[in-house]
């Protein structure tokens, strides 16, 4: 089989890795939670770990992957996320399973930074327009099935199976890539922008700690204020930075493009509503309604589901139909359906979500094909390696600010509304008790596994009130994220032209091949 084949596979296998443990490890989260003993801040981090690092690396790695060689980034990448899978597989502590998260992301975000840039190295012609055709399915495939394959093997085998399964099939990436994908290299290299990558970091951390850390102790503590300061005078730095640096990590100048700005728009409202949702929608199937992982994974199925149907659909139109036209209406129906998921209540079935699913599904799979194409399509092709790495950092942004936003939400209400429901009743003096056993997973629909920990009396009535508590804060999250689609949907609209995006004629990339010496 010819090179250029191996070199689909390896970077399809690691892409689909990558992308998959974004969603899979959402519907395990409940079982990591009454596992490691993990507070609600921990479980937050799991997830928003590994987006900081892919918002974080994903620039610097397209430029060192210039410079030193995209095949041997992409090792590295491979290394470092499957080495990371190993230690969140092994992970004894909350702290250790963040920790190797966000080692997880640093990998996957090399990888993805290089993915594409090694297949428009290797396919020429038609061949092209195939690879990118399998490598955009392969990353429908990978957010679609996270869900129910995490539901498989968290049920089937154990929450540490979701990572430890990447490690052979991250041995095996190693070894197609290490004998049968070519090097390449940049021309003309840029320069890395340290002081960018090191402000960008810093200042996203600080923001998203400072929302975490509101959240669990409340927003008048000291350190989520500094947090939250350090952090928006850091981004507000990194600004100034890119502004004066001769090769910057973000060529502020993109902004002038309205469909460039539409695009990162849609990316952030795309991630930071109904994937962000995707978290506490499983909390409440699994913590409330007491589905296992598997019985959540089946039931988010008709989201994912609906999303791939819809998103083979958009493959074919973009070709025909403005992605105006398909990334605008479909943050809407995001919007749409996550405003329909609204109204839940103590006696609510699972069953109430299913038109909302539906709903937002379809707009997600619509949206998804053509905005990695808006992306790119409005730059010179030298630059499509920048703006395709902004779009995918303003996705993984919208995924880790969003989810501490909703946290700090989510925990203000139902804070709020169990002290509330809990006032002058005998339970009273145990309201900060009741509230930690559900910010931990342990009080189900039937109380829980915490339940002995919990008074005795009257059981019926702080069951129905944990319930109601719960939904009543998921009604907030559902409204603020339906919110945030349908804005990102008009704007979207609003910015994004026909007329920005740059007609291109079939040309070389600026690449060099680099040999491997003969063995």
């Amino acid at each position: 089989m010819d090179k250029k084949w191996w070199t689909l596979i390896a970077v399809c296998v690691g892409t689909f890795m990558l992308l998959l443990d974004v969603t899979i490890v959402v519907v395990a989260l409940p079982d990591i939670q009454r596992a490691l003993h993990a507070t609600f801040s921990d479980v937050q981090w799991v997830v928003d770990a590994y987006a900081l690092a892919l918002a974080s690396f994903l620039l610097t790695s397209g430029v060192l992957a210039d410079r030193y060689g995209r095949r041997l980034l992409f090792l590295i990448g491979l290394v470092i996320f499957t080495a990371g899978s190993l230690l969140c597989g092994l992970a004894q502590t909350s702290l250790m399973l963040i920790l190797s998260r966000a080692g997880q992301g640093l990998g996957g975000a090399i990888m993805f930074a290089t993915s594409l840039a090694l297949l428009g190295h290797s396919f020429r012609g038609r061949d092209r327009g195939i690879a990118f055709g399998v490598w955009g399915a392969i990353t429908g495939v990978a957010v679609s099935l996270g869900p129910i394959l995490g539901g498989v093997i968290t049920t089937g085998i154990s929450w540490r199976g979701i990572f430890l399964v990447n490690v052979p099939i991250g041995i095996a990436a190693l070894a197609v890539t290490r004998w049968r994908v070519e090097e390449s290299r940049a021309a003309h290299p840029g320069r890395l922008d340290l002081a960018g990558f090191a402000l960008l970091t810093l200042g996203l951390v600080g923001l998203i700690y400072g929302l975490i850390r509101a959240g669990e102790v409340g927003w008048s503590d000291t350190g989520a204020i500094v947090s939250l300061v350090l952090g928006g005078l850091l981004l507000v730095g990194f600004v100034l930075v890119e502004h004066t640096v001769t090769d910057p990590m973000f060529d502020l100048r993109l902004f002038r493009k309205p469909t460039f700005v539409g695009g990162l728009v849609a990316a952030f409202a795309m991630n930071g509503s109904l994937f962000a949702m995707l978290l506490y929608l499983v909390l409440y199937l699994q913590d409330i309604l007491g589905y296992s992982a598997l019985d959540t994974g089946v039931r988010l199925l008709v989201s994912s589901g609906s999303l791939l149907v819809a998103a083979t659909v958009a493959g074919r139109l973009s070709e025909r139909v403005s992605a105006r036209w398909l990334i605008g209406p479909g943050l809407l129906a995001v919007g749409a359906g996550l405003l329909m998921m609204t109204g839940l209540n103590a006696q609510s079935s699972w069953t109430h979500l299913v038109p909302g699913f539906i709903v937002s599904g379809i707009g997600a799979g619509f949206v998804n094909p053509p905005l990695a194409s808006t992306a790119i399509g409005v730059v010179e092709p030298e630059r499509a390696g920048m703006a395709s790495g902004i779009n995918s950092t303003f996705r993984q942004i919208g995924l880790a600010t969003s989810i501490a936003a909703l946290g700090s939400i989510f925990s203000t209400s139902l804070h709020n509304r169990l002290t509330q429901g809990l006032t002058g009743t005998p339970l009273a003096a145990h309201s900060g008790q009741i509230l930690n056993a559900v910010r931990q997973g342990q009080v189900s629909s039937q109380v829980g596994a915490g339940g002995a920990a919990l008074p005795p009396s009257p059981r019926s009535q702080l069951e129905t009130l944990i319930r109601s508590s719960f939904t009543g804060a998921l009604n907030t999250l559902l409204v603020v994220t339906g919110v945030l689609g349908l804005v990102g949907g008009v704007a979207s609209m609003l910015l994004i032209r026909d007329k920005d995006f740059i007609v291109r004629q079939p040309a070389e990339s600026a690449t060099t091949t680099v040999r491997d010496p003969p063995a």
